[in-house]
């Protein structure tokens, strides 16, 4: 594969560094997070004005039609900037639903162009490994399907106009669209301060994206691991460019401190870490593109586990080389570390990911 991304993935990419440079501030996001707000909606407006919110959107529904490579170029952007904005679950449901749904379903997107709704997926549920059966089950009802059960931690659940909730069937798993008010939600917050909630579905009613022969489930789930390995490369090298910055201009003993042997080695590692989940993770969302899906198991389980065990690693190793400075909520630091953790722990741990990688091979 070529790792250099054509000319309009580049174009795309600049876009959004532009977009998200201009927009995503330190005060802009001091006043966020003051507000209370579950996003930033002028940021989200911004987003879909310049066309960043249908990049994977279907033609029908007035997006570009891009891929899995495109969504990875968006998204590691957003991770760079840790922007407030609901785009990776958005775009990560859209493009199942672009995928594996219905041409009806395909242009209810639309809305989400203009930056007028939010979309989310259910893929998390207590004590259940990513992938495993769901323990949320779907059955037929007169014309439709309802769904009962309880899932895990949903991002932006309350915000959502739809919900992508995999549940079991009588001849497989699929996945539903959910209205979340037909839906019991308890209302909680994550480390990096994005609003989530649990759903309880008591006889709520769902509609089917595609069959229930378990596709759109591991289209999604694939999406899903992809977005967030995305985001996490974003992080790392947000990270990375901002301890860079300091030990280039913080001077001890009259010497800045990228002067001294022990910091170059160690931000050598932050580095490495760096390369080594880009490598993974471009190469896991050029197979999701080229196809057959199945091929990028094991690129992206390998960049997932680079997530959970030696970029979390590099982003201790930023915070040491700010010293104090590194832990003060007041420095952006913060930020990227909140975010390489949270996504690190929806990735399930290094155990977790040993355990996936072993049964693929």
């Amino acid at each position: 594969m070529d790792f250099n991304l054509d000319e309009t993935q580049s174009d795309l990419r600049k876009l959004a560094v532009e977009l998200l440079g201009r927009e995503v501030t330190g005060s802009r996001l001091e006043a966020h997070e003051k507000s209370g707000a579950p996003y930033d909606a002028e940021l989200w407006g911004a987003l879909a004005q310049a066309g960043l919110l249908g990049v994977c959107l279907p033609e029908e529904a007035g997006g570009a039609g891009f891929g899995p490579v495109e969504l990875a170029v968006v998204l590691r952007e957003i991770g760079a900037h840790v922007a407030p904005v609901p785009v990776q679950q958005s775009l990560v449901a859209a493009l199942a639903v672009a995928r594996y749904g219905s041409r009806e379903q395909r242009e209810a997107l639309a809305p989400l162009a203009e930056g007028e709704t939010v979309l989310t997926s259910a893929l998390r549920e207590p004590g259940r490994a990513l992938g495993a059966t769901p323990a949320v089950t779907a059955r037929r009802d007169g014309g439709g399907w309802v769904l009962d059960g309880r899932t895990g931690a949903v991002p932006y659940a309350a915000e959502a106009s739809k919900v992508l909730v995999p549940a079991a069937t009588e001849d497989g798993v699929g996945v539903f669209l959910v209205a979340p008010e037909t839906a019991g939600l308890r209302p909680l917050r994550v480390s990096t301060g994005e609003p989530a909630a649990t759903l309880t579905l008591d006889g709520s009613p769902g509609e089917p994206l595609g069959s229930q022969d378990g596709e759109a489930f591991g289209g999604l789930r694939r999406l899903a691991l992809a977005g967030t390995v995305a985001v996490a490369s974003g992080v790392l090298a947000g990270a990375l460019a901002l301890t860079t910055e300091y030990i280039r201009t913080r001077r001890q003993f009259d010497r800045a401190l990228a002067e001294f042997q022990a910091v170059t080695v160690q931000i050598a590692d932050v580095y490495i870490a760096g390369r080594t989940l880009d490598v993974a993770m471009w190469a896991g969302v050029w197979r999701l593109a080229e196809g057959p899906a199945e091929e990028a198991e094991a690129d992206l389980a390998v960049g997932a586990l680079t997530v959970t065990d030696s970029a979390l690693a590099a982003l201790y190793t930023c915070q040491h080389l700010h010293g104090g400075v590194g832990l003060d909520v007041t420095y952006p630091l913060h930020r990227y570390f909140a975010w390489g953790k949270h996504h690190a722990h929806l990735l399930g741990g290094v155990e977790a990911r040993l355990d996936t990688i072993g049964a693929l091979v």
